[in-house]
């Protein structure tokens, strides 16, 4: 039985339809919430494994904003693209083109390797009034504390493509192993909410079109981080980050900030790399109060 969102009834005030745009060759799902007419548009993109369900509570927290959510390519309802390696340059210019498309001149929010895909775009040109990152990749994944565990990861992913295909896709899928990265990375002690934070890795976290795609967009998110693009990101930018991200320490997070030539940092405590699950109020309060001088309207 699915485990209740705490979220739900402020989500279901919010009007919401999918809508389908051709991009690079192919069809890009994405949803549209909140009124049509709106003032402000922000285009938000999910992190890794995940889809647009995943920044849902975020949404519920931002009425009168609309907000525009594509699945990544390769993810959820989105197909890959074809004739595409699902690289840093594909998924960078797959976001400028669907922005052209179904959010010209929208606020950029971009949620863990979203934060990623969302910077580079926007340093190669994407054009927006400003960005917002959430849980931001600041650091190497391979260097660090955690490094052994992307290391770990890093086989994980390679076993998965190794592997013939039906026995690679059930590692990859695998529910034990999806379980056990959601209780690493849940840090609230509530257990309804945590309940819902399992449950939404159970339900969205495997939905990825192939292995193929999985274990580019794997190679894509650990050898990146928002640091090499930040110097080149000249309109303001906000980042929400966590003071217990397993993924970018707090400490890389704040020098993360200074690379920006306009940048400020909120930090949410008591929180880790579910921002967009266990604290998403406080996240929507950061983004709203950064977003005031274009008009906000009221909660």
């Amino acid at each position: 039985m699915p485990a209740p969102s705490p979220y739900a009834a402020r989500l279901d005030r919010i009007s919401v339809r999918r809508q389908e745009a051709e991009v690079l060759g192919g069809r890009t799902a994405y949803w549209s919430y909140g009124p049509d007419d709106a003032e402000l548009t922000v285009l938000a993109v999910h992190g890794f494994r995940g889809e647009h369900h995943g920044l849902e509570p975020v949404v519920a927290h931002l009425p009168g904003i609309r907000v525009i959510m594509p699945d990544l390519p390769g993810f959820g309802e989105t197909a890959p693209l074809p004739g595409r390696v699902h690289d840093i340059d594909a998924y960078a210019q797959w976001l400028i083109d669907f922005a052209a498309v179904a959010a010209p001149g929208a606020v950029v929010l971009g949620h863990s390797f979203g934060s990623i895909v969302a910077s580079a775009a926007v340093s190669r040109g994407l054009e927006t009034p400003r960005l917002i990152l959430v849980n931001p990749i600041g650091a190497p994944a391979l260097e660090g504390p955690k490094a052994v565990l992307t290391r770990l990861a890093i086989l994980y992913y390679a076993l998965g493509a190794r592997l013939p295909e039906g026995i690679g896709t059930e590692l990859l899928r695998n529910r034990i192993i999806v379980r056990g990265m959601s209780i690493a990375m849940a840090k609230t002690s509530d257990p309804e909410l945590r309940r819902f934070v399992h449950d939404q890795h159970d339900t969205y976290f495997s939905r990825f079109a192939d292995r193929e795609v999985l274990s580019q967009a794997f190679r894509t998110s650990v050898s990146h981080d928002v640091r090499e693009f930040a110097p080149r990101i000249t309109v303001p930018t906000l980042l929400v980050a966590a003071q217990r991200d397993d993924i970018t320490p707090i400490e890389a997070e704040r020098h993360l900030a200074t690379l920006f030539p306009d940048a400020e940092l909120v930090e949410i405590a008591h929180v880790g790399h579910l921002i967009h699950y266990e604290t998403p109020a406080e996240a929507a309060g950061a983004i709203r109060r950064f977003l005031r001088p274009l008009a906000v309207p009221a909660p």
